[in-house]
């Protein structure tokens, strides 16, 4: 019960997250608010820096969380590599098209979404071993 308890709370909330990307990546852009320059890679880096700081909160709670780099790394790859993949899936929704900048835009916030989560929550309490791989 304790695993299942531990997924809802940790890994179910990036499922989630994910799903409500991919919902709003397979509509055509929404015109919400005023229009100002970069206002789309802002929206992108924000979105990502979240899913970044999700991913890194559930690998703290795993068997590797002291492999600071390691879950560090990991996070970072898995949100970036969501990123890429939307950006791949979008170029299939009519009115969508993909974008390498929107792509840099995802890898970008996925790496201070880490970093910031990192250093508000984890901080210097954490312990860092090398990986063993």
């Amino acid at each position: 019960m304790e695993k299942l308890n531990k997924f809802f709370a940790y890994w179910f909330p990036i499922l989630l997250y994910c799903l409500l990307i991919f919902i709003q990546s397979s509509h055509p852009s929404p015109e919400i608010g005023p229009d100002w320059p970069f206002k789309d890679k802002v929206l992108h880096f924000t979105a990502y820096a979240l899913l970044g700081a999700l991913f890194l909160r559930a690998f703290y709670t795993t068997r590797i969380k002291h492999h600071l780099k390691l879950i560090f790394a990991l996070s970072v790859l898995f949100s970036a590599l969501y990123g890429i993949s939307d950006e791949i899936h979008q170029s299939f929704v009519p009115y969508r098209t993909a974008d390498v900048m929107d792509a840099l835009a995802d890898i970008l916030g996925s790496i201070l979404g880490v970093y910031i989560f990192y250093k508000i929550k984890i901080g210097k309490n954490a312990k860092i071993t090398k990986p063993g791989f």
